[in-house]
């Protein structure tokens, strides 16, 4: 209990504390990264590659690569066991250019046991608009194990799953111009009126006249012609390190599965009395067997025996949590009832259907 105490007080605190980077609030219109994907091979495996009994697409695959290399296996009859089919994805860093390498991750698709130790051979990597703009190739860092016995296994981490660190190597840029752009619009993360006003003063005063404007919650745009700077990257550079202190709303987090609770510092409760306590019911059969007499005339007989009871565990009484101004009474307030975590979750949830709990209430 002491240690949620100090969780709910200091982690908000921490996270909420002082004034934070413009470019940690708000992304900035344009400067993004696009996502690949591609379908390949990974072959080199030690016997853990697809069954082609069950993974036809592997042996399809395979013999184009191997008809595109010259090798004619129409009617042939391979079964090869070191080769797998993959996915593989990876993210264009924005702006990046022709020849830069980027990381990519490969995962296995049909029944391959592990790609430990494969190298996947060329694979082009395809954007949304079906264009290619990376290929990859290199050998797969797979980040577990898998041992089998004749009655046993044991699996450690994904053996299916692996990266290869700058395996592919950009073919196409985007078509992006940065220094085209005449309005810039910054985008929060984390929508809020009270946040976009402060962005908007926070580089006004930075550039000592109006270049910012709030449109909404969410966008604050930017004068690129207002600021006079040399290019639309030389104004990034000046605002983005800009500090700004966030507004954000009030917020309880519930994790049902670990017990973990956080709260934020603008939560308030309102003055509520809470009881808690634990119902079990317990129903246990013990059917009995009556017999008859030894050379006796009948049949044995069950006879069922239920006893069933309820048994209420003591709680803790009708506490009163009063009127809290600050989040350390409203922890205080908590411990008081002297409850576990997940008990004060169903507390938590309690409050707040009564109308007591000042904050949005998320359970996850």
């Amino acid at each position: 209990m002491k240690l949620l105490a100090f969780l709910l007080i200091v982690l908000p605190c921490i996270a909420s504390a002082g004034a934070i980077r413009l470019k940690d609030l708000v992304d900035f219109d344009g400067v993004r990264g696009n996502d690949l994907v591609g379908y390949g091979l990974v072959v080199g495996l030690n016997g853990t590659g697809d069954g082609l009994r069950n993974s036809p697409f592997t042996e399809e695959i395979l013999s184009n690569i191997l008809e595109r290399l010259g090798v004619n296996v129409n009617g042939e009859d391979f079964r090869p066991k070191n080769v797998a089919a993959v996915l593989v994805t990876a993210t264009l860093p924005p702006f990046a250019r022709v020849g830069g390498q980027i990381d990519v991750t490969v995962s296995a698709i049909g029944d391959s046991k592990g790609l430990l130790g494969g190298t996947l051979i060329m694979t082009p990597l395809n954007a949304a608009d079906g264009q290619i703009y990376a290929v990859a190739q290199g050998t797969v860092l797979a980040g577990g194990t898998a041992v089998e016995g004749d009655a046993a296994s044991v699996v450690s981490g994904v053996p299916t799953s692996g990266v290869i660190p700058s395996g592919a190597r950009v073919e196409r840029e985007i078509d992006f111009k940065l220094s085209d752009l005449t309005q810039l619009r910054l985008a929060l993360r984390e929508p809020d009126f009270t946040t976009a006003i402060r962005i908007e003063a926070a580089i006004n005063t930075e550039f000592n006249r109006a270049v910012a404007l709030m449109r909404d919650s969410g966008t604050v745009e930017l004068s690129i012609d207002a600021t006079r700077a040399i290019s639309t990257a030389h104004a990034i550079g000046r605002i983005e390190n800009i500090l700004v202190e966030p507004e954000s709303k009030a917020r309880v987090v519930v994790d049902q599965r670990s017990g973990t609770i956080v709260m934020g510092r603008d939560v308030r409760i309102s003055r509520v009395a809470v009881s808690q306590g634990n119902l079990t019911l317990t129903v246990e059969e013990t059917p009995i067997a009556v017999q008859p007499n030894p050379f006796a005339r009948g049949e044995t007989v069950v006879v069922p025996r239920t006893v069933a009871g309820i048994e209420e565990e003591e709680g803790t009484g009708l506490a009163e949590i009063p009127e809290a101004t600050t989040l350390s009474e409203v922890v205080a307030g908590l411990n008081a009832l002297g409850v576990s975590p997940r008990d004060m979750i169903d507390i938590l949830k309690t409050i707040k259907a009564a109308g007591a709990l000042h904050a949005e209430f998320i359970v996850r």
